[in-house]
């Protein structure tokens, strides 16, 4: 580095540590010198324009800190986050499709509700009988349930089968762990929360009921080859191999949440693929735990496009200022959700933190997706997923790739 240049990655992480002292929260994780997150502690209590500013210098500064065009990338989007989140923190006024944008690199728009009665024909044909179509989707949901006293043991038995053909599929190092908690009172059904040295602690929110077709899902976005996978291999690649030291800190509201919630979201794709039903069903039998692996399989394939209502509550909230009872009825309506879950979701949506974050799940699972069906002919499904949990691709990159071709 030439004398008197800015060292980027370092101003970097150092920016992202002032967040957190402005919003607890904004660092999802951090395995970097503890002496640095200590001196940005002892610094003066940061204002939303110092960090507005900061990242604005910082972006000022990539095209003459000689990175390669991938660090150049990653960090351009990271600081285009951050200058967003500085603008609203200091509470400039940001268009929630802007907001978006300028967080993730994605336009959102709401959904094709004719999608959307397509997937409820669909579901109409798996699951007859009488009642609406709510109602029969919320007798099977209520079969699925798992029995509270069993969450914990469901868990460890779907993470131990999961790690068993992630080490053999994406390798792990020998020290990984994890370790899972149940909680409640939490706007998230889940979280993972990266400790370093290869370590995650798993919380599961016990406040609504989880279904056993799901669980293999949480857990694999969670830990198996999800953000857990994620974090171990980028830290022991990147950042021990290669010495990026800006993939020590984990930043919300930043391209690279809707790189690592889109991949989560892919996990059981990616880790068991087509036949995971019965898998599940296979391993949670064993503990007594029954539910129908082949049904659950087609009627959550046949619902995938339902994920989209929860994007569209973000922008009917935030963008076209609808009343919270009419976002709650669209989520119940065309989600098919209980009135006690769209009130769980529109929490979520309306924490000042998260509110945006839904869109991660929605674009980044779709974008991702479409990516993974495209690769070369030949080319395993692992050797393309291996791609997202070593790389710092972001959803920029990854669309020109589509576009490519």
């Amino acid at each position: 580095m030439a004398a008197g240049a800015v060292d980027v990655p370092l101003e970097y992480v150092r920016l992202g540590l002032r967040f957190d002292r402005l919003e607890p929260g904004f660092v999802d994780a951090y395995t970097g010198d503890p002496r640095l997150r200590a001196q940005v502690a002892d610094e003066p209590a940061p204002t939303a324009p110092q960090l507005r500013d900061q990242a604005r210098g910082l972006l000022a500064e990539l095209d003459s800190a000689a990175l390669p065009t991938g660090r150049t990338a990653f960090l351009r989007g990271q600081l285009t986050g951050l200058e967003c989140s500085a603008r609203k923190l200091g509470g400039e006024p940001v268009g929630f499709i802007d907001e978006v944008e300028a967080y993730f690199q994605v336009q959102v728009t709401l959904g094709d509700e004719a999608e959307y009665a397509a997937a409820h024909a669909a579901l109409e044909q798996l699951l007859p009988g009488g009642g609406t179509l709510s109602e029969r989707y919320a007798v099977h949901r209520r079969r699925e349930e798992c029995p509270p006293a069993k969450l914990e043991t469901a868990v460890h038995a779907l993470s131990s089968a999961l790690r068993d053909r992630v080490r053999g599929q994406y390798g792990l190092p020998e020290v990984e762990t994890v370790t899972y908690e149940v909680v409640t009172d939490k706007p998230w059904s889940g979280f993972n929360y990266y400790e370093g040295d290869y370590h995650s602690r798993v919380a599961i929110n016990a406040d609504l009921p989880h279904r056993l077709s799901q669980l293999p899902h949480l857990v694999a976005h969670e830990a198996y080859p999800g953000h857990h996978t994620e974090h171990c291999r980028k830290e022991m690649g990147l950042v021990e191999r290669q010495h990026h030291l800006e993939h020590t800190v984990f930043l919300v509201n930043t391209p690279e949440c809707l790189m690592a919630e889109g991949l989560a979201d892919l996990g059981v794709e990616a880790a068991i693929g087509e036949g995971w039903g019965p898998w599940a069903a296979e391993v949670l039998g064993d503990l007594g735990l029954r539910f129908d692996g082949h049904l659950a399989e087609r009627v959550a394939a046949a619902a995938a496009p339902l994920n989209r209502v929860r994007q569209d509550a973000a922008i009917l909230l935030h963008d076209r200022r609808a009343d919270p009872d009419v976002v709650i009825a669209h989520l119940q309506r065309w989600g098919l959700v209980s009135h006690d879950r769209a009130v769980q979701q529109l929490r979520f949506l309306t924490d000042p933190l998260w509110r945006a974050y839904i869109s991660t799940y929605v674009e980044g699972y779709d974008l991702l997706a479409g990516w993974l069906a495209a690769r070369p002919a030949g080319q395993p499904v692992a050797d393309r997923f291996l791609r997202l949990l070593d790389e710092p691709l972001t959803p920029a990159v990854v669309t020109a790739e589509l576009a490519a071709g």
